[in-house]
């Protein structure tokens, strides 16, 4: 058995590149190898050829072709999981490499939900960037669903993300930053600030900014009203945006709920106030997420860090 896996690492070495796994993406994405040939600005044949030998080399068809395009194998499947993976570690070695030749710079790839940008993941940037000035942020903001996605494909190191529940995939690992409470919230201009005591059902004809239904977060309303036996509010607006949640709230019309940290770091720029309402709702967990099995280069680890300092410094005072 060892003496065929010495044979097979040295079959690889030899005759298995990275070109050719790198047309093999081509291929595939393109769906069709004129493209994929088009795209990397070589000839047909040459892209013919290569995937050829790649065929040849392992043994089986990774590739489907027919008149509608061309589409993986599940042995090509296989080996593009694997490859990416591959691919992924040879990069972050390269910006290991980059890091360790200048310490100052370095980049980082983040995946984040629309509310972590209004607030808390600006703060941790702000804070590394003041003593890693070069330092490079990528960010792809999106919903829960595609944020673990884009984590799992490699397109990013790590994840911010509010936890509705424990994660329990065991492909990923997930670190507790701080709990974030959530609260009705209003522009300084509603006349409903100026109340000391204020009932659900008050706010039951109130126009309400919500969520769209495919969040876990705009389940948090709806409870607090079916508990005190009420219907849920028709909402006039329902965005996932931030900024138009702010703009809207500043006129003095809308509610919205927000979770604390965002409330903390936008409260005095947009003249938002908390309304003396208890939703009975669990904080929710702020977690950084990442790869169980990927190493993390020194650039993400430092953010990390960071981002665990700004969370004890926003647990602390409430204020960064």
């Amino acid at each position: 058995m060892k003496r065929h896996a010495v044979q097979w690492d040295a079959r690889i070495g030899r005759r298995l590149r990275l070109r050719d796994l790198h047309i093999l993406f081509a291929v595939v994405q393109c769906k069709s190898m004129a493209k994929a040939a088009a795209d990397l600005g070589i000839s047909q044949p040459s892209v013919s050829q290569a995937m050829a030998e790649l065929e040849h080399t392992v043994g089986v068809q990774l590739l489907h072709r027919s008149p509608q395009g061309v589409e993986p194998t599940l042995y090509g499947e296989a080996l593009l999981h694997r490859s990416r993976a591959a691919f992924d570690e040879l990069r972050q070695g390269i910006r290991d490499i980059e890091f360790l030749a200048d310490p100052g710079a370095g980049e980082v790839g983040i995946a984040c939900w629309e509310s972590l940008t209004a607030g808390f993941l600006p703060a941790v940037i702000e804070r590394i960037s003041r003593l890693y000035p070069r330092m490079v942020f990528g960010v792809i903001q999106s919903n829960a669903s595609k944020v673990l996605q884009d984590l799992r494909e490699r397109k990013v190191d790590l994840a911010l993300v509010r936890l509705s529940r424990p994660i329990e995939e065991s492909d990923l690992v997930s670190e507790s930053l701080f709990d974030d409470p959530i609260f009705v919230v209003a522009g300084a201009q509603n006349p409903l600030t100026r109340r000391r005591k204020i009932t659900l059902a008050e706010l039951s004809n109130e126009p309400w900014i919500a969520i769209p239904a495919d969040n876990p977060a705009s389940s948090f309303v709806a409870q607090a009203f079916h508990a005190a036996g009420l219907s849920l509010p028709a909402p006039v607006v329902v965005t996932f945006s931030q900024h138009l949640r702010f703009h809207l709230l500043a006129g003095g019309r809308y509610l919205t709920i927000l979770p604390g940290s965002v409330m903390q770091f936008n409260r005095d720029h947009f003249g938002l106030k908390n309304l003396p309402i208890d939703l009975r709702v669990q904080p929710r967990p702020v977690a950084v997420v990442t790869l169980k099995h990927r190493l993390l280069g020194p650039a993400a680890s430092l953010f990390i860090a960071c981002a665990r300092e700004v969370a004890k410094l926003l647990m602390k005072t409430n204020k960064i």
